[in-house]
């Protein structure tokens, strides 16, 4: 499994942005796709995460603001980010959970900054 992030960049605060991460390879294999997020000198943190069966969550700390979904059909899981503040500046990554094992799979990051 592959997965290519992208759609970060720089907003000022209140702002939108639309995350998209595209997997290919062994796609049916996916059982969960996740997004997280890791800001300069702070540990990664879960920000959303969705099931092949379309059940999904959010963070407490980006609940109202942040939403997961996906297109089965381009193989893609989108995070739409609204009401953007300069404490969700970080880099964001997308994670795949595949096979009976959930073996885990990364793509790179896409930087989102937000400007106050």
């Amino acid at each position: 499994v592959q997965l290519q992030a992208s759609g970060g960049g720089l907003v000022q605060a209140g702002g939108s942005l639309r995350l998209s991460c595209v997997a290919s390879g062994s796609t049916s294999a996916i059982n969960f796709v996740s997004w997280y997020r890791q800001a300069p000198g702070k540990e990664r943190e879960l920000v959303a995460g969705i099931s092949s069966s379309g059940s999904s969550n959010v963070a407490d700390s980006v609940k109202g603001r942040f939403t997961i979904s996906r297109d089965a059909a381009v193989n893609t899981v989108y995070l739409q980010m609204n009401s953007l503040k300069p404490e969700d500046t970080a880099v964001y990554l997308c994670s795949a959970a595949a096979g009976r094992r959930l073996t885990p799979y990364w793509g790179q990051g896409t930087l989102v900054t937000v400007s106050s």
